[in-house]
């Protein structure tokens, strides 16, 4: 795998298994083109995107033969989405890959003809996205992540590891009010004060963190954010420099030091994305293919991180995790 950056344009080559073409590919008798406008930088994003090649090999496709990836990434967390969205539109690709709501969202008012799959988006419906999940009824489809519905477990959770919290800072960014929402409300019914910390992207962190030392916080509620998870390693840092347990909404938060991390795999939205890209490419309209809910949710717990917050985990939480990180 080679990445080329020309012009801030981004082109990922495979090196896949040679298979016969795709049946688009054949009708066409052109080479189907992918575009994909991720909701960040590529460095931290990349294990995500080799799941969704991975699912494209084992589809039967090999990239330079019967499939071009064609990558627009922003170059810094935060910078517009829009010019992006419009030279994929331009350029004409047959599908286009989009992530984050601000990348779909400007991806959507490039084009109302080629075919978007979300991978994945908070709230499709509530968004305009689609119409229905089961019935999208337009030229987007894709996966929803339920972010807000799992607001409230999370913070179940991070009560079970924190009994006698009675104070917790709740990091939010623009776009996740409906997340601060649903926490509020499962807060108020645990007894719990919430203390909502904003920050809009990395410059804010350090003050957000400030501002929850301030407010005497117990622990941290970290809620669903593709800025969030592009600094996903330097917000654990500061949580763990701040001495906050914290709670994080995707398991792979617990790898690079967070202390729990509960939801979906990250990396297996990447692989659905590939299988509706190859159905779209056979001929399936995004607006016959439902929208996909997650239905399996990882706990993963980082002993390390607690042994260093001075934090006993509760036995019954390590036996229910999927995975504990000593």
């Amino acid at each position: 795998m080679w990445y080329s950056a020309i012009g801030g344009i981004v082109t990922l080559t495979l090196s896949l298994l040679a298979t016969p073409l795709a049946a688009h590919a054949q009708q066409a008798g052109r080479v189907p083109r992918v575009g994909i406008l991720p909701g960040g930088p590529l460095a931290p994003r990349l294990h995500q995107w080799d799941a969704f090649r991975q699912t494209l090999h084992a589809l039967g496709y090999t990239e330079g033969q019967n499939i071009l990836l064609e990558f627009r990434p922003p170059a810094q967390e935060g910078d517009p989405f829009e010019p992006l969205a419009v030279d994929l539109e331009t350029d004409e690709v047959d599908v286009i890959v989009a992530t984050a709501e601000r990348a779909i969202r400007a991806t959507r008012e490039a084009t109302s003809t080629i075919p978007i799959v979300v991978c994945p988006t908070r709230d499709p419906v509530g968004e305009g996205f689609v119409a229905s999940l089961a019935r999208p009824g337009g030229n987007i489809t894709g996966l929803s992540i339920l972010t807000t519905d799992l607001t409230a477990k999370r913070l179940e959770i991070l009560r079970e590891i924190m009994p006698q919290v009675a104070r917790v800072a709740v990091l939010w960014t623009p776009g996740t009010e409906a997340q601060v929402r649903a926490a509020e409300l499962a807060a108020r019914a645990m007894g719990i004060e919430l203390v909502a910390v904003e920050a809009a992207g990395d410059g804010d962190l350090e003050q957000a963190f400030a501002a929850a030392a301030t407010s005497r916080a117990g622990a941290l509620l970290v809620v669903g954010a593709p800025t969030f998870f592009g600094l996903r390693a330097r917000i654990t840092a500061l949580a763990l420099q701040h001495r906050l347990p914290a709670m994080y909404y995707l398991p792979s938060f617990a790898h690079v030091g967070g202390l729990v991390g509960y939801g979906p795999s990250d990396t297996e939205y990447y692989r659905r994305a590939a299988l509706y890209v190859d159905k779209i490419l056979k001929g399936a309209k995004p607006a016959d293919l439902p929208v996909e809910q997650p239905m399996k949710f990882e706990l993963v717990i980082n002993l390390k991180t607690a042994q260093a917050l001075g934090i006993t985990m509760p036995p019954s939480l390590l036996l229910l995790a999927d995975e504990v990180i000593q």
